[in-house]
């Protein structure tokens, strides 16, 4: 048992799953799927993971080559020699020095509501609005 006294599930490289997996408390995968991975904890990807779809967790430690979005509740840390290709969306995010991430970030610690960049846009278009009155 670890200090969390949740288990800590291990799926070596030699597995392979053609479909979505679900679970609970934490995971190291080290093998290749097919499909989305869903959790409310933690998932640890190994050097030789391969993912295909999309993940959705608590925390996401990425290793390995990753085909799809990753969405974390909390952090996102990718470590060295990682290949990412896919959208990432966390509170927090942490990348070494040596990863391939070719997507998009959402980092939003703050959960700041993107409504206040909408008003400096509408106060452009009055502007545009005042040019007909000035003929």
């Amino acid at each position: 048992m670890n200090g969390t006294g949740a288990p800590k599930n291990v799926l070596a490289s030699d597995v392979e799953i053609k479909g979505n997996l679900k679970f609970s408390g934490e995971l190291t995968f080290d093998g290749k799927i097919d499909g989305e991975i869903q959790t409310d904890g933690v998932l640890n990807l190994g050097d030789s993971a391969v993912v295909n779809g999309n993940i959705n967790a608590q925390n996401v430690v990425v290793r390995g080559k990753i085909n799809g979005n990753i969405t974390a509740k909390e952090k996102i840390d990718i470590k060295t020699k990682a290949e990412l290709f896919g959208d990432i969306r966390a509170s927090k995010l942490s990348v070494e020095e040596g990863v391939t991430f070719v997507g998009k970030t959402e980092v939003n610690p703050n959960k700041v509501s993107p409504t206040p960049s909408a008003r400096p846009a509408e106060g452009a278009k009055a502007p545009e609005a005042a040019k007909p009155l000035g003929r």
